[in-house]
């Protein structure tokens, strides 16, 4: 798959099959279209491209709305991206500038002119251009004025998915990674860097590598005890994650700790992915530590069976 980090990058030489949005998530929504375009570039000889946007449109638009959280970086949409067999991804830097172009310029200007697109797959309820002016009528409409073809998404397809990216992040801050991973299609993951921590866990007999998570705009489940699969220089291993407080301690900070099983390396400012594959339990309070290692005791057994059961 290539990637095209602005329209003077891209180059194609075939008819361009298109949809355009941010696709965050990449869940089993978003792949309906993208297999369209995917299957319908095949049908007539052309590329399937996926025209996005960087900074998230939000970001630009909303600059003191610090609460958005994405669910997959633009890095991670890529390798979503490339396994399924897209041709090219372009992103477009999204800016004021660009928010203000009419609608009948900005499929002139840029999807036409500079994407060569010959058909254009999208939403029924999908809107662009300056205040989202651009309707699926209007694209109808100009796809006879500049001879494209319109694939529209009925209104029926999309709602017989009850998947949306609002309902994946729901279900994450609320500590539901199977319920997401049921949206998805895929696991629930972070990307980090192992950092330096306050080295309880080698006390309690369960070394913990800190996580440092990678994209400061990168949605983190809520609280709470998970079982995940951690994947590190090319292996995967079993392991316990603890997101939160630590509140047994007093002096503990709010942190991203993983227990990794069967696992005794150096690994401080190494990469590791984290696959979010049940939770477990709430953080909870001990009033010692030998009680806190109990419960550890078990969180291992559980997460053990856990990921036996997903074998």
């Amino acid at each position: 798959m290539k990637i095209s980090r602005s329209l003077q990058e891209f180059h194609v030489d075939k008819p361009v099959v298109l949809t355009q949005g941010t696709f965050d998530g990449v869940h089993l929504g978003h792949e309906k279209i993208l297999k369209r375009i995917i299957n319908r570039a095949k049908e007539i000889g052309g590329e399937s491209v996926l025209l996005t946007f960087y900074p998230h449109p939000r970001l630009v638009l909303f600059p003191d709305d610090n609460q958005l959280r994405l669910i997959t970086t633009l890095e991670e949409r890529f390798e979503i991206l490339r396994d399924m067999g897209l041709d090219q991804v372009v992103v477009l830097p999204f800016t004021k500038e660009l928010s203000r172009v009419r609608a009948e310029e900005y499929v002139r200007d840029i999807l036409l002119q500079q994407l060569n697109m010959k058909v254009f797959i999208i939403g029924y309820d999908h809107r662009f251009g300056r205040n989202r002016e651009g309707s699926i009528e209007d694209i109808l409409a100009m796809s006879e004025t500049f001879n494209f073809e319109v694939e529209e998404i009925s209104r029926q397809d999309i709602q017989e998915s009850t998947v949306s990216s609002s309902k994946i992040r729901k279900a994450l801050l609320d500590g539901e990674v199977k319920m997401a991973r049921t949206y998805l299609g895929r696991d629930f993951t972070l990307d980090g860097e192992v950092v330096h921590g306050k080295a309880r866990g080698n006390s309690l007999g369960y070394p913990t590598a800190n996580i440092k998570v990678s994209d400061s705009f990168k949605l983190i489940p809520g609280n709470g005890v998970y079982a995940v699969e951690v994947e590190h220089a090319g292996k995967m291993y079993g392991g316990m994650l603890n997101i939160g407080e630590n509140p047994t301690f007093d002096d503990a900070n709010w942190s991203i700790e993983v227990n990794i099983f069967n696992f005794d390396e150096d690994i401080y400012g190494q990469q590791l992915r984290l696959n979010f594959v049940e939770r477990m339990r709430d953080e909870l309070k001990f009033d010692t530590t030998e009680q806190l290692r109990a419960q550890l005791d078990l969180d291992k057994e559980m997460a053990l069976v856990m990921l036996r059961d997903r074998r």
